[in-house]
């Protein structure tokens, strides 16, 4: 059975799979386009991430960055590092991971989420799965600018 929990960006095996993931973002997009987050920024207070997880091997990650002013309400985050291992893939852990963020971004009163993507066919399994749960592409969000090479995205919860 699959299990998502809380879990630290720094713990071993997640640390891996983390830094695949980045190598794979600037491998897929250029430098400047990369807005993938390393272990020790996914830390940051602002940040929930979790691991997917099956007999205590790990499937995949996911986080929910908080977004919005610090002295009012929060009603905006933003999706950062999902993400499956190359085994787990096809299993739909992705689908899982998101329905959980979606989950807790909804207990939080958080009216809209939102995501960076990129442009690259590298990416069209992830735009494919975002707009399959409502996703649709909005104008760059928080601290973004237009981008040829990301695709922005949001849902109203």
């Amino acid at each position: 059975m699959i299990s998502i929990d809380r879990d630290s960006p720094t713990r071993q095996d997640v640390h891996l799979l983390l830094s695949e993931h980045l190598a794979d973002m600037y491998a897929t997009s250029p430098a400047e386009s990369v807005h993938a987050l390393d272990h020790s920024a996914l830390a940051a207070p602002s940040i929930t991430f979790w691991t997917a997880r099956e007999d205590g091997n790990l499937l995949g990650c996911g986080a929910l960055k908080l977004l919005g002013s610090p002295t009012g309400p929060v009603r905006q985050g933003e999706i950062k590092s999902m993400r499956t291992t190359a085994s787990a893939r096809g299993r739909g852990v992705a689908t899982l991971m998101l329905g959980h963020i979606l989950e807790d971004a909804r207990t939080r009163n958080i009216e809209r989420v939102y995501l960076e993507t990129g442009t690259e066919d590298y990416f069209a399994p992830a735009r494919r799965l975002y707009a399959k749960h409502g996703f649709t592409e909005c104008p760059p969000f928080a601290d973004y600018v237009l981008d040829p090479n990301s695709v922005f995205m949001e849902l109203r919860l």
